[in-house]
């Protein structure tokens, strides 16, 4: 009778164990599943996987110290930015904050010539929405992550104009911009899928960085660096086999928009020369 209690208490134990053991296995699977946040887990916004970009710690210089020349530019720079809030430069600020969902095809529309959305343009909208976060996540993760600058409405205490996004962004760095980031990478495809409306698409890529001074999330230092992650991640998505074909059906798609007359002409701009 002992014998068989002792065997029926160690089998128990014995099950707890396993059972406990199976269920910490399976609670450390899931986090790691949890964490891993590129195309992998989340394929609609990304194209490639976390190590595929450039380092952005091991290629950008270190946010400026506080002693600094380029650290007064960016204090110039934070004033500056408060003087646009109410003007209609400041709206747009606000609007450029907004790159989840539809936001980013939006923000380039009316530079593109035409509507960027899955009706009309669903190639390249796929091909926006796709490389998203591929420029804002990705290209600016391992900078963000190891210097986790303070980001300026932080540092002055003070609101943004968009106050609705300060409590999630205040424990995310502000160095580089992934904003900026995904704001440049964008313009750059796209203004190689309609070079002739490159001026305005990429004066509408570095407005959007510049919206985020305006605003008071980035220093115009964090600005700076997110152009650079943001050609970074280009350079790298033009190696990526799904980006490479998706970019082809974004092309032929304009081409046939551009042919049927449904694309707006650009801008001619003229370029001054040492005689004019």
């Amino acid at each position: 009778m002992k014998n068989t209690c002792f065997t029926t208490v160690r089998t128990a134990a014995l099950a707890l164990i396993m059972a406990a053991a199976s269920s910490t296995a399976f609670a450390q699977t899931e986090a790691a599943a949890k964490k891993i946040k590129d195309h992998r887990t989340n394929p609609e916004v990304f194209f490639l996987q976390e190590g595929d970009v450039p380092n952005s710690y091991m290629i950008l210089p270190p946010p400026p110290d506080g002693a600094s020349i380029t650290f007064l530019n960016d204090q110039a720079r934070y004033t500056w930015g408060k003087t646009m809030r109410n003007t209609p430069r400041g709206e747009q600020a606000v609007c450029d904050a907004r790159i989840e969902g539809n936001g980013v095809p939006q923000a380039f529309s009316e530079a593109f010539g035409i509507d960027i959305d899955e009706e009309t343009t669903p190639e390249i909208h796929k091909l926006v929405v796709g490389m998203r976060e591929d420029a804002g996540d990705l290209g600016t993760r391992e900078a963000k992550n190891y210097y986790n600058r303070t980001r300026p409405f932080c540092f002055y205490e003070e609101e943004t104009c968009n106050p609705e996004q300060q409590e999630e962004l205040s424990t995310n760095g502000s160095y580089p911009s992934g904003h900026t980031s995904i704001g440049w990478a964008t313009a750059l495809v796209l203004a190689e899928i309609n070079p002739e409306r490159q001026n305005e698409i990429l004066k509408r890529g570095f407005d959007m960085g510049e919206s985020r001074v305006i605003c008071g999330y980035h220093f115009q230092s964090d600005v700076d660096a997110g152009r650079l992650t943001g050609a970074m991640t280009v350079a790298r998505l033009h190696a990526d086999p799904a980006f490479q074909t998706q970019l082809e059906k974004a092309k032929k798609e304009f081409r046939k928009l551009k042919k049927a007359g449904k694309v707006a002409q650009g801008t001619p701009v003229p370029t001054p020369t040492t005689t004019d």
